[in-house]
């Protein structure tokens, strides 16, 4: 019996100091948290949806559509979609890229748009 008890006590250590690290914001995020999604609708375009969920909008937006070389030389037509969602005084608070294509310097079209100065 104390040696099941002593195993149980011991696994309920080693769950207990098990942590899950939280993911890191993306380059985007970095960029935009915080700041009006009236500034990023006027550079960006508007968007194409939104929906209200409790406190916080949720926009669906879509842009950045252009002809691009990609890092391996392919020409593709690129464009990238998001979710933003917003604060009640209209700050966003998390923004989910949908689809997104290579870009011309890495793996990601949107984030080169999205975090350009």
């Amino acid at each position: 019996m104390n040696t099941r008890l002593t195993a149980l006590v011991l696994l309920a250590c080693t769950l207990c100091g098990c942590t899950t690290m939280p993911t890191p914001p993306s380059p985007i995020e970095t960029r935009w948290q915080g700041k009006s999604a009236g500034a990023f609708f006027a550079r960006f375009a508007p968007p194409y949806a939104d929906a209200r969920v409790g406190d916080d909008t949720v926009y669906n937006w879509r842009g950045g559509f252009q002809r691009i070389k990609t890092v391996d030389g392919q020409r593709i037509s690129a464009s990238c979609s998001a979710n933003l969602t917003t604060d009640s005084n209209y700050r966003i608070k998390s923004i989910h890229v949908v689809s997104d294509r290579p870009g011309t310097k890495g793996p990601s079209y949107c984030t080169e748009l999205l975090t350009a100065e």
